[in-house]
């Protein structure tokens, strides 16, 4: 068995494997960035090595630095993750010659199901259906674009490397193929070093179902059963479950086994999941999933296949590696009630889910869930990294129990100021399609603004607020409010909180309260009988953080007559966070219509676009594209056009 284990990765992910690690009693070492010297998972490991600057390419993704690590603490192995460098063959190579056991399977097999258009001829000869489409050498886009006539639209472009939704783009139309083609090609360079792209069939009314594998070196391959990953954003995964709703046993059977043939396939060893597409239009069959890639690691959402096996795949991974046989036989394995996995993000739903930065002054969960965290309250959220706070993991006996119990948790999490995408996520899990299974991945995109939390907080939601706030101001902290019922109250005549509960519940016409939420005033009226829902008021330093639903903000007693505001209507384009610019479309003096694309903006390993508030022209243009630019800075200034 491996004693020591370096692992190549950061957050959430690092903590996980340091959990199993030190439950199996394997001393663990973890690498860190500047940005990251405080991080959960160098306090949780043995020990702990800098290897450079905070942007991943000049640490988490250079291969030299982690070895070097690994040499110097005395780690026999090094564990990936997933992300980073966890599906580079030439790295894993490289760990392999340096005399270390690599924690996955062999550079080989990444190689072979790395590349998609390799791995689909594979696949196709180990006669595993596949997606129709485009495979071809031939890049260059008059060939792409006469494939792409010839398939029908829509089509989706994806890079030929690519992974995580990156470098991948929906079309709908040829007048959009080649803005489309050139924005993937230009994502696959940045995310993969290579701009290679294939074609496939868009599937109008797709599932997302993958299948977690496992191999060892004696030639063991099992399955662990699938997973739905279909709700997602952007083609990144938000809320995932196993088993998948609507898929019966023949259907299960069938795409298993054709699993378990693709890993066999690449003589796989370690843990990897097989990806699927289903055209859902007539509900789940066997005849109409294909496979659509290989991830040759452990995946983000694994939890759920934890959840409904009772296995740990993090332990199998070690053990496989240390080289011993899988676990369980595949007759050993079954399916136990229901999981389901959210990522909680650190992205504001309110402005088109820009990544969030700052401090998590605020970060509590209340129920007993599990957690899969790599931050805690007090750490900083950068722009340097992917944005997941924690992934919430439930497990219930059927799937309604844990939407419900999922959604219950979404809606407890207290974050500030930081914002999130709880409140998207409750809403999400409360919608009835959502509950009675009727998914696909356009789930989130067909509901639209349905799914978003409110912009400015609602007439419940300052009732809350002057709840809390006055339990602040009268009585110098905060608490659970869960009792504000006049026949409970009258039980309690010796709870603390009784006198702070008379008070406004027998308060003369009412109790009116001035509140300045998040900058804005407001005022409100308490009535007497008004039976009050659960509040969570958390004291920050410039007033209470109330969570409702997930959606936390500020309340605070007004102490000023009024209050600045700023707008945007004045044309000047800010950055929304720290980033690197990635293109200006346009120039100084250039006309340009509402809605035009000016900058695009790299953050958080996502591409943001930056367009006119109104038709003008451009009277300032501070970006250069590769330049840094930090949060608020001027970036363009657009002259309304006179009217």
């Amino acid at each position: 068995m491996i004693r020591s284990l370096l692992i190549a990765n950061r957050g959430e992910i690092a903590c996980r494997i340091i959990r199993t690690a030190r439950s199996m009693g394997i001393r663990t070492v973890a690498v860190y960035s500047d940005a990251d010297a405080k991080a959960l998972h160098v306090r949780q490991a043995d020990e702990a090595v800098h290897i450079g600057a905070s942007p991943a390419r000049e640490s988490y993704l250079v291969g030299d630095k982690i070895i070097a690590a690994a040499r110097a603490t005395g780690a026999e192995a090094i564990h990936p993750g997933y992300g980073f460098l966890s599906e580079n063959a030439d790295f894993a190579q490289a760990v392999i010659d340096a005399g270390l056991i690599w924690v996955g399977p062999h550079p080989d097999s990444i190689r072979a199901m790395g590349l998609k258009d390799a791995a689909k001829a594979r696949m196709i000869a180990a006669g595993v259906s596949v997606t129709p489409g485009y495979l071809g050498e031939d890049q260059s886009p008059d060939r792409l674009r006469a494939e792409v006539d010839a398939i029908g639209y829509p089509v989706l472009i994806k890079a030929v490397a690519g992974g995580g939704g990156k470098g991948m783009r929906r079309v709908d139309s040829a007048a959009d193929f080649a803005d489309a083609l050139l924005s993937c090609q230009r994502e696959a360079a940045s995310s993969f070093g290579d701009d290679r792209v294939l074609i496939e069939k868009y599937i109008l009314s797709p599932r997302h179902i993958e299948v977690q594998v496992f191999g060892d070196i004696q030639g063991n391959v099992v399955h662990l059963f699938e997973r739905d990953c279909s709700l997602q954003r952007r083609h990144q995964k938000v809320i995932e479950e196993a088993p998948a709703p609507g898929m019966d046993e023949a259907t299960r059977e069938s795409i298993c086994a054709a699993a378990v043939r693709a890993a066999k396939a690449v003589d796989y060893v370690g843990a990897g999941t097989i990806e699927f597409i289903a055209d859902a239009s007539e509900g789940l069959r066997a005849d109409r999933i294909w496979f659509m890639e290989m991830n040759t690691r452990l995946q983000v959402e694994h939890p759920v296949t934890e959840e409904i096996t009772g296995q740990d795949l993090v332990e199998w991974q070690l053990r496989v590696a240390s080289g011993e046989p899988l676990p369980k036989r595949q007759d050993e394995l079954a399916i136990d009630g229901w999981a389901m996995e959210a990522r909680l993000y650190a992205e504001d739903p309110a402005k088109g889910f820009l990544p969030s930065t700052g401090t998590l002054e605020i970060f509590r969960e209340h129920l007993d869930v599990r957690l899969e965290t790599g931050v805690y309250e007090g750490a900083e959220i950068t722009g340097f990294y992917d944005p997941m706070i924690a992934k919430i993991v439930v497990h219930e006996q059927t799937r309604e129990g844990a939407c419900e119990a999922l959604a219950r948790a979404c809606a407890s999490t207290d974050i500030y100021p930081v914002k999130t995408n709880a409140p998207f996520l409750w809403r999400a899990l409360d919608d009835p399609d959502f509950r009675a299974g009727k998914i696909d991945t356009g789930f989130i995109a067909t509901k639209g603004d349905a799914l978003l939390p409110p912009a400015e907080p609602t007439e419940d939601m300052i009732k809350q607020a002057a709840a809390a706030v006055l339990v602040q101001e009268y009585y110098g902290e905060a608490t659970i409010l869960s009792f504000w019922d006049k026949d409970l109250l009258a039980s309690r005549q010796n709870d603390p909180w009784r006198g702070a509960l008379g008070f406004r519940l027998n308060a003369p016409d009412n109790l009116v309260v001035a509140l300045n939420l998040e900058g804005k005033p407001h005022v409100t009226t308490l009535p007497r009988d008004w039976r009050y829902k659960q509040v969570v008021g958390e004291p920050v330093a410039a007033g209470v953080a109330v969570n409702d639903d997930g959606l936390s903000f500020l309340a605070a007693v007004s102490r000023t007559s009024g209050i600045a505001t700023g707008t945007a209507a004045d044309g000047a384009i800010l950055s929304p966070m720290p980033g690197r610019i990635i293109a200006v479309a346009v120039a100084g003096g250039d006309a340009v219509a509402k809605g035009q694309n000016l900058v695009t903006l790299e953050a958080m390993k996502m591409e943001h676009s930056l367009t006119a508030p109104f038709d003008g022209t451009v009277a300032e243009l501070n970006a250069t594209e590769g330049g840094q630019v930090t949060e608020g800075a001027l970036l363009v200034r657009i002259e309304k056009a006179a009217e």
